[in-house]
């Protein structure tokens, strides 16, 4: 398989057969052999009885219903684990993103890259304040943060090589930072303008208070990202300044005490030196323990620390000593 295509859908009954004569129309002419996967997220309108019937016309679509709604990112995962292509398109389901959109997606890619991002430039054109201005916002924080400079990590269009994805395992509502999870196996990452056109049924999933656990979930990227193999650099980084701040705190205690200024009892600062020395010790103690986890997790996964490019030579013999 070449390709395949993982849809994410949620109450898209209406959308879909429009959607599917666009992929068809557009995979036809690739010339690859291809597949379609859809995964309905535990749809509650008739999404789950429209994909029934499509995969009946076309047998290059695949379907998956999950039980109950589990989310995005747990429908992407599962779309993922079950694509056999050696490139792996994503994309929404709501006619946002167009499959028109693909095949210059799979162009980037041939020229070196391993992730191809998708990137809506006229998007909330009319709404700049509410929507777009907090979206750039969070966009360039996420890249200074990650270090992975894109415009728009919240478009799901995106295409990955194989090998920089599937050992992605995608919990909460971390499918916006595949490509980060791309950049720790070492791949090349680019992104390309791609048309967006506004949502024809239905309305939008998406809210304000998702802003706060976009937030959440990067710093726990962040900490995985640079932490991940030494988290007692960042326990004990952090330790270290707790213990240092309660010494200080007790040195400051003690010198108002010789000099008559105050009594112990007059300031807090021996209550800042029994905390801050306290929060310390335990900070300490739990990098010590991340420390052991991490081994017992690399151990028991049999996860390599490095991840290797491409190996030279490895299967030429030596040639035999003179």
């Amino acid at each position: 398989m070449d390709l395949s295509v993982v849809i994410p859908v949620y109450n898209e009954a209406q959308s879909l057969p429009e959607l599917v004569e666009r992929l068809h129309a557009t995979l036809a002419s690739l010339q690859l052999k291809y597949e379609v996967i859809f995964v309905d997220d535990g749809s509650r309108d008739s999404s789950p009885k429209v994909l029934r019937q499509l995969a009946e016309e076309y047998p290059w679509i695949k379907v998956i219903l999950l039980r109950r709604n589990y989310g995005q990112t747990s429908a992407l995962q599962t779309g993922i684990q079950h694509a056999r292509g050696e490139i792996v398109v994503l994309m929404d389901s709501d006619l946002e993103n167009d499959p028109a959109d693909i095949p210059r997606l799979l162009d980037k890619l041939r020229e070196g890259y391993d992730v191809v991002s998708g990137w809506r430039q006229n998007r909330w054109q009319n709404q700049w304040f509410t929507r777009r201005l907090p979206s750039m916002t969070a966009n360039m924080l996420i890249s200074r943060l990650s270090g992975v400079h894109l415009h728009d990590y919240g478009c799901t269009l995106k295409a990955y090589r194989r090998e920089v994805i599937s050992s992605v395992r995608l919990y909460g509502r971390m499918h916006r930072f595949i490509p980060i999870y791309a950049k720790w196996e070492g791949g090349r990452i680019t992104e390309i303008p791609v048309s967006y056109q506004p949502r024809k049924y239905g309305k939008s999933h998406y809210g304000f208070s998702r802003i706060i656990s976009v937030l959440l979930d990067l710093l726990l990227i962040i900490f995985l990202d640079r932490y991940i193999q030494r988290p007692m650099q960042f326990f004990g980084g952090v330790g270290l300044v707790s213990i240092l701040l309660g010494v200080f705190s007790m040195g400051l205690a003690i010198y108002y005490k010789l000099t008559g200024q105050k009594d112990l009892v007059q300031t807090p600062l021996p209550i800042f030196t029994a905390l801050f020395i306290s929060v310390g010790v335990v900070l300490l103690l739990n990098g010590i323990i991340a420390e052991l986890l991490i081994r017992v997790y690399y151990e028991a996964a049999d996860r390599p620390l490095v991840q290797t490019r491409d190996k030279l030579n490895f299967e030429t013999p030596l040639p035999n000593p003179s």
